[in-house]
């Protein structure tokens, strides 16, 4: 990714007229043409339509992030045993660069969710970060909300290592003592009117349903089965939905699918060299958070908003 002057961003998916541009000049001192703020992937197949880049995010009503398990990007993307996954990446963003930080899994979550490894190399349980701030207590603190929900989690604020196919280690605000217990709930809480999802929620399917012990298919199924209904009404309710992975099956240098939906994404594939941290950092700017840990020195996600 590249760091761009601030300026008004004047996004359009069509080539712009001569008056367009002119009009554009008036009003927002544009300098240049479209496009010459982002270079696109050399490959056509990769590249979408031409608008100039975006010089901050929005800050959509709900986002949800879900995180599947242990697969790379080809696998995912072009898989006929990921039909739905492949209709979100094509009517949002697909981030066609996207790396994890490390293996195995439990640090990849931290690092998404607090900006550190906080020094993990295993799926350790229990795991106590104290008060370090995450995004979960930064959000707090700026008077949004946050939950997680965790399919097969026994009870709300359970601090169970595992029952059944739920694992804490894909459970990160556990390990916060600045995120309350009641923000860490079952699947089965999760709001079936999306008008009153919090500001931002992880949801974790459990091991037979996040691709770690079950296969792609039947992730694919869970995800469209209970997030489509979400996925669908984000496209007209300022909400934005992130599907991402902890990390890859340690073929392709942890590379991973990133996917990115919702009202406020301009559809496309976009090739720019991203991780955990820099999906963190776009989260923490949408709400004017600060940033935490090494968010603190990557670079938002900026040209994937209309």
């Amino acid at each position: 990714m590249r760091t761009t002057t601030p300026r008004k961003a004047w996004a359009t998916r069509k080539t712009w007229t001569t008056a367009a541009l002119a009009a554009a000049a008036v009003l927002g001192g544009l300098a240049a043409a479209p496009g010459a703020h982002g270079a696109r992937p050399a490959t056509a197949s990769d590249a979408p339509a031409a608008r100039p880049a975006a010089s901050s995010v929005p800050t959509p009503d709900h986002v949800v992030v879900v995180l599947e398990e242990n697969h790379s990007y080809s696998d995912i993307i072009g898989s006929s045993s990921a039909p739905y996954l492949n209709s979100l990446a094509a009517q949002g963003a697909s981030l066609t660069s996207s790396f994890a930080v490390t293996h195995p899994s439990e640090p990849n979550y931290m690092a998404l969710f607090s900006g550190s490894t906080d020094g993990l190399t295993s799926d350790a349980c229990p795991v106590n970060a104290g008060s370090a701030a995450n995004l979960g207590s930064e959000l707090l603190a700026a008077g949004r909300t946050f939950t997680g929900y965790s399919e097969g989690l026994p009870s709300a604020g359970s601090t169970v290592c595992t029952s059944g196919a739920y694992a804490r280690k894909h459970a990160p605000w556990v390990n916060f003592s600045n995120v309350p217990g009641s923000d860490s709930q079952p699947f089965s809480a999760f709001p079936t009117d999306y008008s009153k999802l919090p500001t931002l929620s992880f949801v974790i399917p459990n091991l037979n349903d996040d691709m770690h012990d079950g296969t792609i298919a039947q992730a694919d199924t869970w995800l469209k089965n209970n997030l489509s209904g979400y996925a669908t009404w984000a496209q007209t309710h300022n909400s934005v939905l992130v599907v991402d992975w902890d990390e890859d099956d340690y073929s392709e240098s942890n590379q991973i699918p990133t996917i990115i939906t919702g009202q406020p994404v301009a559809p496309g594939k976009y090739g720019e060299t991203v991780d955990h941290y820099n999906v963190l950092a776009t989260l923490e700017d949408m709400y004017g958070l600060p940033r935490a840990g090494s968010s603190s020195g990557a670079t938002a996600i900026t040209d994937i908003w209309k």
